[in-house]
């Protein structure tokens, strides 16, 4: 959709698919530097810089992206952690752990369908610390779209945190929108919301939140802020990872 408005777009696969690795155990930056100076490259990109849009473990994979590598000067990430999840990152010498969870904190209703928004550990705390992304090294601008009904984790809080921490280093202050009783799956206007569903690293269905009106609306609305922002940011018609 967002090359019908003008962007010139790669959907990056990183694992699953032909040859890549079967499993997210562990994903190495150099993999996604090689996408984004593809990208910069190509004829049709004007450049100087390319923005990246990520949903969930793909928010955080963004955030990292533009943390390490040169050229990324838009990121958008709906719904997305400041803190590497489920995966181990690494880029030349550094490595990123993922954020430790803690299962006993799951809630499960009477249906047998899990609720794991308290799973994850606060990355601000102790030696879950390790796995924040040093996001106020990205030379781009942020823009972080929340549902504040999404049960698959706090990201109204990693977008607060995003912010002071930005802030705290100089930075602008990022976009956050908020959209009151949307879910996790924030995705183009009039996808049906997703409630529930099989999660892929859990294995057992979980809510995801969102009450069907109101993240219809949100859908809608996000998409123009989405669009806008890569407009403004990225110097009218550019480009998108």
């Amino acid at each position: 959709m967002l090359a019908n408005n003008g962007f010139a777009i790669l959907a990056l696969a990183y694992y699953g698919y032909e040859d890549l690795p079967k499993d997210m155990e562990e994903l190495h930056l150099e993999y996604f530097e090689e996408a984004v100076n593809y990208m910069l490259k190509h004829p049709v990109v004007k450049g100087p810089g390319i923005g990246v849009l990520g949903h969930s473990k793909g928010g955080d994979l963004c955030i990292s992206m533009a943390s390490f590598l040169k050229g990324i000067t838009a990121i958008v990430t709906i719904n997305g952690s400041i803190a590497n999840v489920a995966t181990t990152v690494r880029y030349k010498d550094i490595t990123i752990p993922p954020l430790g969870i803690n299962v006993n904190r799951v809630k499960i209703d009477q249906n047998g369908i899990f609720d794991i928004i308290d799973v994850l550990n606060n990355p601000l705390e102790g030696p879950d610390r390790q796995s924040l992304i040093p996001l106020e090294k990205a030379e781009g601008r942020f823009l972080f779209i929340v549902g504040m009904d999404d049960r698959n984790w706090k990201s109204e809080f990693f977008a607060n945190e995003a912010a002071k921490r930005l802030q705290a280093h100089g930075k602008d202050k990022p976009g956050i929108i908020c959209y009151p009783e949307a879910g996790h799956y924030i995705e183009p206007p009039y996808t049906p919301l997703c409630p529930t569903s099989v999660h892929f690293l859990v294995g057992k269905t979980v809510v995801w939140g969102g009450e069907p009106r109101a993240h219809a609306a949100a859908q809608v609305d996000a998409w123009k802020q989405i669009q806008d922002f890569f407009h403004e940011t990225l110097n009218d018609r550019k480009s998108k990872l």
